[in-house]
């Protein structure tokens, strides 16, 4: 039996601004944004090629905006990614490398399946890193 991870709900504070910042700033698609009155609205997006979906919205979730962190999105050239967030106006940190000496900026020598990464937060502070993965074994 196969066990999916569809959704993950996203806390923001902001509906419209969040829908702005990752369906223009990532370039995830917007399946659907419900509104159900004033106390509640739905909104998933989902990531190019993915085949798990973020919920934000209005009366969804206890969890505090920003509290969310950890988030990963993996990606086959963590370089083309960086320079697409960048272009698009993303606030985005360097392109690192996490290995056995701790995390150092990349060169542009450095293989980076599985070790590269780029770490970034949405307007409400929720913490996502960018990780790439070209080959797995």
């Amino acid at each position: 039996m196969n066990w999916t991870l569809e959704v993950v709900v996203v806390p923001v504070s902001d509906v419209d601004r969040a829908r702005t910042f990752y369906e223009a700033g990532l370039g995830f698609r917007v399946d659907h944004d419900t509104r159900m009155g004033e106390a509640r609205r739905i909104v998933q997006l989902t990531p190019p090629g993915s085949g798990c979906s973020i919920v934000i919205g209005k009366g969804l979730t206890s969890m505090h905006p920003g509290s969310l962190q950890g988030l990963q999105l993996v990606v086959s050239d963590l370089r083309a990614a960086h320079a697409q967030l960048v272009q698009r106006g993303v606030e985005v940190g360097p392109v690192q490398v996490i290995g056995a000496q701790g995390t150092r900026p990349a060169t542009d020598d450095d293989a980076l399946n599985f070790a590269g990464f780029v770490f970034f937060k949405d307007p409400d502070g929720n913490g996502w890193a960018v990780q790439q993965i070209d080959a797995r074994t």
